[in-house]
């Protein structure tokens, strides 16, 4: 193919159940989006602008480094885009931002100043930015900012509390091969800016009544406890009952106001019952990559710890403590594909996927996909600084949306709406590309 616009064309074309909405988005999701100076914030001070700022919530999902981003790292990018409009006349679609000054999309404002999306030199979208919200104007009474204690994603529906900034899963024989989670911290603590690396409870706890206080719409709806593995102890705590706690406390002071949910390792059942008992509402233990030798080569320490058929016993046994419908692994889509040790064809990493989602959803169980960020300074990244070919994240999501027809599932709850022109969710189009006239995916679910 002679441009990007050309490869974006033929896919929608040869597959056309796929939303047009959910190619751009994936291919925005792996490859990053280059913003011009007129598209950055004026000001350096995050909380005084009119546009909320992108927060590195946990990841950098960037394809640089600070240094190596530019104006972008100097006056921050918005934390997601919405694209509209345009030649493809698209329905509103949030994308998460992930800054690469290399891609061939940038965003720019025109003569009037108005913000759109180009491709090849072409306008292709009408861009809109996330409003700076009212609650990040006010600071802690220690002084810290509300985006750094519990910033808000996926247009303000999730608030997104990573309490541990770090994974105890270190070094390059226990760490995640895709992740960047200690990078991250690293290069914010070097460049100066505020990262906690554990969020105390009560700073938590003040950051939500800010939230609660000034978000008088309501639109954050949910909230997401994560952070790295605990393979020893945070704070005197095991991993079940340090990020349990956090759970604790907002469900005692904010009885029923968000949807709780932690991201957490897949744990023996015992503790998966005290995140439930803690009052959390959905249970994300990630298995990450299906295939067997993949998993092995890619996530070193859960194989170490905990073992990948121990990873997916602990899964189906914590539907037993939460009910199926409210256990949602996470994968990272597009490692499968990652040199040198992934699939070489998107047939075969397709068919290894699938067999993962069959296995998953033929016990209840929905799982969920990041899209991957190949970011640049972990090995996969490093090693696949394009990432996976777009056609196998067009193809996933079809495959994702037949195999939960297979199952007769729904939209998993706590993503808020599915369908194209509806989905929030940002950092991949599992909830774009499903039916829209679901409405399941807006609440928690009462566990059997």
């Amino acid at each position: 193919m002679g441009s990007r616009t050309a490869l974006v064309e033929d896919l929608m074309e040869r597959f056309p159940g796929v939303p047009r909405e959910a190619v751009f988005k994936e291919d925005l999701l792996r490859g990053g989006v280059a913003f011009d100076k007129s598209a950055l914030s004026d000001t350096a001070n995050e909380a005084a602008g009119d546009v909320k700022p992108k927060s590195y919530f946990i990841f950098s999902f960037d394809h640089g480094t600070l240094p190596e981003l530019g104006e972008a790292a100097l006056r921050r990018p918005p934390e997601e885009i919405i694209l509209t409009g345009g030649p493809y006349d698209l329905r509103r679609t949030v994308v998460s931002v992930r800054v690469n000054p290399a891609s061939p999309y940038r965003v720019a404002a025109d003569e009037e100043g108005l913000l759109g999306l180009y491709l090849d030199g072409r306008r292709i979208a009408d861009v809109g930015v996330p409003p700076m919200p009212e609650y990040y104007r006010h600071t802690l009474s220690n002084g810290k900012s509300v985006m750094e204690v519990a910033p808000t994603i996926q247009w303000g529906y999730l608030i997104y509390l990573t309490v541990f900034r770090v994974c105890q899963y270190f070094g390059a024989k226990e760490e995640c091969q895709y992740c960047d989670i200690n990078h991250n911290w690293r290069q914010h603590k070097a460049a100066g800016r505020p990262y906690t690396g554990v969020k105390d409870v009560e700073e938590v706890l003040e950051a939500l009544e800010i939230i609660d206080r000034y978000d008088t719409q309501k639109a954050s709806t949910a909230y997401t406890l994560t952070g790295g593995a605990i393979t020893s102890k945070v704070a005197g705590r095991d991993e079940a009952d340090f990020y349990g706690h956090y759970a604790k406390a907002i469900e005692e002071r904010f009885p029923g106001r968000w949807i709780g949910k932690v991201v957490a390792q897949a744990l023996p059942k015992a503790d998966v019952q005290r995140f439930k008992d803690y009052g959390v509402q959905i249970y994300h233990p990630n298995f990450e990559v299906w295939d067997r030798r993949l998993f092995e080569l890619y996530c070193p320490g859960k194989e170490r710890y905990v073992g990948r058929d121990e990873w997916h016993r602990r899964i189906l046994d914590s539907a037993e403590v939460f009910g199926a419908r409210n256990v949602i692994p996470n994968f990272v889509a597009g490692v499968e594909m990652a040199e040198p040790f992934g699939f070489t064809t998107v047939d075969e990493a397709i068919a290894s996927t699938t067999e993962g989602l069959r296995f998953f959803m033929s016990h209840g169980i929905t799982p969920r996909f990041t899209t991957w960020c190949p970011e640049p300074t972990t090995p996969l990244g490093k090693a696949n600084p394009q990432g996976a070919p777009l056609e196998y994240h067009i193809r996933l999501l079809q495959a994702y949306r037949q195999t939960m027809d297979d199952f007769g599932l729904s939209s998993p709850p706590g993503y808020g709406p599915p369908g194209p022109g509806r989905a929030v969710f940002s950092v991949s189009s599992f909830m774009d590309s499903l039916p829209a006239d679901e409405t399941a995916g807006e609440t928690a679910g009462t566990p059997a």
